[in-house]
């Protein structure tokens, strides 16, 4: 008796075990986008209500009112949570628009920092290892699906 095993398989086999959604990757960079877009509407009601927390400079190139700043904090965090949920689905579509918009929060933050310089570099890291772990999940997907 023939077995399967020894068919080559096609391009319409089904796809390997290994899936996106369980990527270690794929879950740390959905979970870190739901924490730091919760943390970007933190500081963009923070900015909206007036709080005496932060530090308005003046003579600053990227010079916008605290309201301002408030409201694309929070813009742009409300954005990183829908989209972190979105990536827990594993859809394709999902990792491109994190990537987006994970660039966008690093891209906010480091135009807050003379506003809050610690935490808007540490926003800043976590952005960016957020678009570097979306990506290496493609990778890796990408690689496990040329190797069946």
């Amino acid at each position: 008796m023939a077995s399967d095993a020894s068919r080559p398989r096609t391009s319409s086999s089904p796809p390997s075990a290994w899936h996106a959604p369980t990527s270690g990757t794929t879950i740390t960079a959905g979970a870190l986008m739901v924490f730091a877009g919760a943390m970007a509407i933190f500081e963009g009601i923070a900015a909206l209500a007036g709080d005496d927390l932060f530090v308005v400079t003046r003579h600053y190139v990227f010079e916008f009112s605290l309201t301002g700043w408030g409201w694309v904090h929070l813009i742009v965090g409300i954005a990183l949570v829908l989209s972190g949920c979105a990536v827990f689905t594993g859809a394709l579509w999902a990792r491109f628009l994190g990537v987006a918009i994970a660039g966008l929060g690093a891209i906010a933050n480091f135009l807050w920092l003379p506003y809050y310089p610690w935490w808007s570099v540490i926003l800043i890291a976590v952005n960016l290892f957020v678009v570097w772990a979306l990506c290496a999940g493609m990778q890796r997907e990408a690689d496990a699906g040329t190797t069946v």
